[in-house]
């Protein structure tokens, strides 16, 4: 079943829920920055076995300490609650 896309509300109101994540556009933007090139290494890995489970993946750019993560669900158009459940999932894998 293909999740449903989220209207500006419910957007905005999970956002306020979670630390340092913005919109552009369809997508749920955050840069995580980290002390060291293999922790943010770890990091990826750890979100890649997250993300497996869930089904439902990211986009990642990986810039020596700093990984920027986008989320949208592209089979429907936009940000959905799976983009949100991921987001929580890696602020857990971060440590935040």
């Amino acid at each position: 079943m293909t999740p449903v896309k989220l209207n500006d509300i419910e957007i905005q109101r999970e956002l306020g829920t979670l630390d340092g994540w913005t919109r552009r556009g369809d997508s749920l933007v955050k840069t995580f920055t980290f002390g060291t090139f293999l922790e943010g290494i770890a990091f990826v890995d750890r979100v890649a076995e997250a993300a497996e489970l869930m089904d439902h993946h990211p986009d990642l750019d990986i810039r020596y300490t700093k990984v920027t993560a986008t989320l949208s669900t592209h089979s429907a158009g936009g940000i959905t609650s799976n983009d949100f459940a991921l987001a929580r999932a890696m602020e857990k894998a971060s440590g935040g």
